[in-house]
């Protein structure tokens, strides 16, 4: 490996926007997270839509009948 050029990895603080916090190692000097693991529908379980131009229920409506 060439010297100088490799960036420098070190401890920084995430804080998600849920209020989630813990430390990971990376060359950024801080991160801030939307989602993280503890809010993700995905690991908690619970779905959440966000439909701002009723796409969704236009869906459900249209495969409802069938």
């Amino acid at each position: 490996m060439k010297a100088g050029i490799h960036p420098e990895y070190k401890e920084v603080k995430v804080v998600c926007a849920c209020g989630e916090t813990f430390t990971t190692r990376s060359a950024a000097s801080k991160i801030h997270l939307d989602i993280c693991s503890r809010c993700h529908p995905f690991f908690t379980g619970k779905q959440k839509i966000m439909d701002t131009e009723g796409r969704v229920e236009k869906f459900k409506k249209k495969y409802a009948k069938k």
